[in-house]
């Protein structure tokens, strides 16, 4: 008689990493707005007269590690779903939970941000009758269609990255002895600060230097680009294999502040001189600062946020919806407060902070006790904080 194995208990650090690395896309597309960016293929909405370097930098540091950290975290709770709620339960869960949401908002938020770029486009480059020639946009029914994945682009991949993981889920399971050798293998280098940052580090040389390319772009095509999909499936299965080794994640931190420093000073290092760099000098010092900052910051949330917080529960519960609708708020946003007398700065922390309050608000209020809530978190929750377990 085979006996289930026993489920891993709530870890609230990852938990809220995981929250944090998707809330921190609030962060990232209001601070691109006013940064001194100019590569107008990737992204053109930049205000015109309130810029700032200090907002690229914050740009550049956060995708350096976000997108990273949080495969790494997909990966762990996927595998933890694959290994004890079973195969097709966890393909239902993603299915439900990622694969729904991904095409309801998707529809949803497509003309809504479709109105909120056209609208400060129209409103950065001075043009006149703003709202009238932003209608006018929607007077053609195909704009309703969506064309590319927006900022929902993370949760396209990781579909078809659960889908690939799956596959390997059962292949490895019929190999145990194989199974059994990778951890431990994987067990003695996450012990090891310097193996694991080094080992992790190589692997990502090796693949960049495979891929031809330094850094990964963000895809927002609704055909799949291969080097995004290969380079988020290795963090993603770098996950999966630790939630084998989940009784080591204490180890992350050792060296967790060194490990966050090193990488803000390899990026600081980078940015400041990034002209100067050959090819293989930016794969070398982007795969470093990379796996430097993935342990370091995950390292530094089990430090601190391994014990369960209501505030902080309510805000990984809130994290989904916040994330989802944020973007054509910090769209639009920028279009009303363009002529305001205000640094650059100022302006971008207005919007995020404007953006935040909005979203917040109408999960509280809209969203966690309500159907919105069930279906995008598996169920309804109380307004009150008193109630969260």
């Amino acid at each position: 008689m085979k006996s289930n194995p026993q489920k891993t208990e709530r870890i609230h650090s990852l938990d809220s990493l995981r929250a944090i690395m998707m809330l921190l896309g609030i962060v990232l597309h209001a601070s691109i707005i006013y940064s001194t960016y100019d590569d107008a293929t990737v992204w053109s909405l930049i205000d015109p007269v309130s810029k700032t370097i200090l907002n690229e930098f914050i740009v550049v540091f956060i995708h350096v590690f976000r997108m990273p950290v949080f495969f790494v975290i997909a990966g762990f709770f996927g595998s933890m779903l694959f290994y004890e709620r079973k195969p097709i339960a966890m393909l239902k869960n993603r299915v439900s939970r990622i694969l729904l949401p991904f095409i309801v908002f998707l529809v949803i938020l497509w003309p809504l941000v479709g109105f909120a770029y056209t609208h400060t486009s129209l409103t950065f480059s001075r043009s006149e009758s703003i709202l009238q020639s932003t209608l006018a946009v929607f007077s053609d029914p195909f704009v309703f269609i969506p064309k590319a994945t927006l900022h929902l682009w993370f949760l396209y991949y990781l579909i078809i990255i659960t889908f690939t993981s799956v596959g390997l889920g059962f292949l490895l399971k019929k190999l145990p002895k194989l199974t059994h050798r990778i951890s431990l293998i994987f067990n003695w280098i996450i012990e090891k600060t310097i193996v694991r940052v080094l080992f992790f580090a190589g692997i990502n040389v090796l693949l960049f230097f495979t891929l031809g390319i330094d850094e990964v772009a963000t895809s927002g095509s609704l055909i799949p680009e291969f080097n995004t999909y290969i380079f988020y499936t290795f963090f993603y299965l770098v996950g999966w294999v630790l939630f084998k080794s989940k009784h080591l994640l204490n180890t992350f931190m050792q060296g967790d502040w060194l490990c966050t420093i090193l990488g803000l000073v390899l990026c600081t290092i980078r940015f400041m001189n990034s002209s100067s760099f050959s090819f293989e000098g930016l794969v070398l010092i982007n795969s470093l600062m990379i796996w430097l900052l993935i342990f370091g910051i995950t390292g530094l949330f089990i430090r601190y946020g391994s014990n369960h917080s209501l505030r902080i529960r309510y805000i990984s519960d809130a994290s989904y919806w916040v994330y989802l609708v944020h973007y054509p708020i910090v769209v639009l946003i920028p279009s009303l407060i363009v002529d305001w007398p205000i640094p650059a700065f100022m302006k971008f922390v207005f919007v995020v902070v404007s953006t935040g309050i909005i979203c917040f608000g109408t999960y509280h209020l809209f969203v966690r006790s309500t159907f919105i809530g069930k279906f995008l978190n598996g169920r309804k929750y109380s307004r009150k904080l008193s109630d969260i377990k």
